[in-house]
């Protein structure tokens, strides 16, 4: 089996290099590292000589979305091609258990490992924090059983090419910049074709930097109009894309008075009611985010 490794990223120059890092301790390595930073002074360019695997940088445009397909446009010859956030720190035994599992079940088209610490949730994770956490992390003795998902979670999600391949699948490009909710659009419309599912196995820290990322205002619109466009794609149920949408608006509006340091509560809520008000005015769509700042 063939495993390519895709990261795209954009502004995170120094922590890019330290997942690369990471990926080399990895005790089964990836046939290939495909990079696609959305400009040339994200990529650290002498770190490729230092690395244990091939490393190939392609060019795309910046967004997330749009950044994966260059991805998927060269892994051409691979069975698999694992998408890593450029902030998510891999146990070393991560890939070698993606190829384990893609092996004994052919089916699995789409695989999300187990995140043992996920910096989204709060001000984001340090690097060191990140590998005490890998070093310290006891795996289950035993077999652990797949669950199957509604969808992968981005920042680690394996994707099985050859139905990817056939089907002409890309990430959607109407989902700007950051993609909010890209890789559910793209996990169900791969759902036709085989199994979605959790390995409890593949381990790995997802640092949730906060850098690198859209504006707040940004941010909120997307959280109305992605869910609202998803919805009437039918990539997503209505009753999700309410509950997302709601539980989006509740959280920003209730903490503008008290927000986090670390999470723009406001200019979320400036971007919520931004795509509430386009959504009565028949004009919500993703990509209106190009119009706000």
């Amino acid at each position: 089996m063939k495993i390519a490794v895709g990261i795209a990223t954009a502004g995170r120059r120094s922590i890019l290099a330290e997942t690369l890092v990471e990926l080399a301790r990895q005790t089964r390595l990836p046939d290939i590292l495909i990079v696609c930073p959305a400009a040339e002074a994200d990529f650290d360019a002498t770190l490729t000589a230092q690395l244990p695997y091939p490393l190939r940088v392609v060019e795309g445009p910046r967004g997330l979305p749009a950044q994966r397909n260059a991805i998927l446009g060269v892994a051409q010859d691979f069975d698999v091609i694992m998408f890593f956030d450029d902030d998510f720190l891999p146990l070393p035994s991560y890939l070698d258990e993606l190829e384990r599992c893609f092996a004994a079940y052919p089916t699995i088209v789409a695989a999300t490992g187990h995140v043992i610490a996920d910096g989204i949730t709060g001000p984001g994770i340090d690097v060191a924090t990140a590998r005490e956490a890998l070093a310290s992390f006891k795996p289950v003795a035993g077999d652990q059983p797949l669950t199957d998902r509604y969808s992968a979670y981005g920042c680690n999600m394996a994707l099985r090419l050859a139905p990817i391949h056939a089907h002409a699948l890309r990430f959607d490009e109407d989902l700007p910049l950051y993609g909010w909710a890209e890789d559910v659009d793209f996990c169900r419309r791969l759902a036709p074709y085989g199994r979605i599912v959790k390995n409890p196995r593949m381990i790995g820290v997802h640092l949730g930097v906060k850098g690198g990322r859209t504006s707040g205002v940004r941010f909120g619109y997307s959280q109305i109009a992605n869910p609202y466009y998803l919805w009437r794609k039918g990539t997503v149920r209505p009753s999700g894309a309410l509950g997302q949408a709601t539980r989006n608006l509740l959280a920003n509006f209730s903490r503008s008075f008290r927000p986090e340091p670390w999470i723009d509560r406001r200019g979320r809520a400036l971007g919520n009611a931004l795509g509430l008000l386009d959504l009565i005015r028949g004009r919500l769509h993703p990509r209106r985010i190009f119009d706000l700042k």
